[in-house]
């Protein structure tokens, strides 16, 4: 089987829930596990897997289900956050460890905070790129994101209904993934003032508001066609159905409503990044929901892509933080 490039990486597939999981491990030492996030793959870590090993650890990137190599189980409730938590679980048992530091970015973060919370005994820290943690309860998120955008439509919501963003984005995967890249990169951003591309025109669709004609900076074309070419394979299913099971996690939850995480944390996000801006509040609250926080890192300049934008100081400032984690 074709596997997509990774510098002295080895790729695996380890069973799971989700049937299997596909990893790239590269390193040796204590086990620092990587999530991606949308529309994205084990690939958008290709900067911090060499870089971890050379620090001396054991770091490996996962397909999460329903991405690239990994499986991609029938039907949206599926991908449940518990069911991802699980894969993650499993992953670190087929490698023969008893815990792991884990790591995400964008859905990542979310799903390894999850994870975190519900299984402590299994990941002794967590790492969050781009989304603060805010612990499970509050409002039903769909009557939160129905709220949102006046007229327009938020992309959350647009995501909901099975096929259309599939519609959108299959014929063009590419073209659609270049778009999406360049709207949430600092260079390549909309300016400010102009339409958001995180909300929907009625009777539109998301691509309407993406830059169009140049890549950003952290973006070649050959790591675009990397991506473009799981996609392509996979279909873009999988990867929505995550968005589809909001309110599902949210009932799934409801006993963590609240909940702190206990373990040691680390936040990175970008001044640019709204997951970040919007989610300002969120941040201000670390004191309460992460109480081992060592410390919160805004990068200037930076948008939503922080490890693949900025990946010197990404690894740096995850090399330090896990450095200073008791062993």
């Amino acid at each position: 089987m074709s596997q997509p490039p990774a510098a002295d990486g080895a790729h695996r597939l380890v069973s799971s829930p989700a049937g299997r999981t596909h990893l790239v491990e590269q390193g040796s030492g204590p086990l620092v596990l990587l999530l991606h996030g949308f529309p994205e793959s084990w690939y958008a870590w290709r900067h911090q897997l060499p870089a971890l090993a050379a620090a001396g650890y054991r770091a490996v990137a996962i397909d999460v289900r329903g991405y690239g190599r990994s499986s991609k189980p029938d039907g949206v409730e599926a991908y449940r956050m518990l069911d991802l938590v699980s894969d993650n679980v499993a992953v670190v048992e087929a490698l023969g460890e008893r815990s792991a530091v884990i790591v995400g970015h964008d859905w990542g973060a979310t799903i390894a905070a999850t994870s975190a919370l519900v299984r402590p005994e299994v990941f002794r820290a967590v790492g969050l790129l781009s989304v603060p943690y805010t612990p499970p309860g509050g409002p039903r998120p769909s009557e939160v994101f129905a709220q949102m955008g006046g007229t327009d439509e938020f992309y959350v919501s647009y995501f909901q209904q099975p096929g259309r963003a599939e519609a959108e984005i299959e014929p063009d995967v590419r073209g659609w993934l270049a778009g999406f890249f360049a709207a949430l990169s600092a260079d390549t951003m909309p300016s400010p003032g102009a339409p958001d591309p995180h909300f929907v025109s009625r009777d539109g669709m998301l691509r309407d508001r993406f830059p169009a004609g140049r890549l950003p900076a952290w973006l070649s074309e050959h790591e675009l066609d990397v991506y473009a070419g799981e996609f392509e394979r996979t279909g873009m299913a999988g990867a929505l159905n995550r968005y589809r099971n909001m309110d599902r996690d949210w009932e799934d939850l409801a006993a963590f409503e609240s909940a702190p995480i206990t373990q040691p944390s680390l936040f990175i996000g970008g001044s640019l990044d709204s997951s970040t801006t919007w989610l300002a509040n969120a941040i201000t609250e670390y004191p309460t929901t992460l109480p081992a926080l060592a410390a919160s890192h805004i990068l200037e300049g930076c948008g939503h892509f922080i490890q693949q934008e900025r990946p010197r100081e990404t690894n740096q400032i995850l090399t330090d933080w896990l450095t200073a984690l008791a062993p």
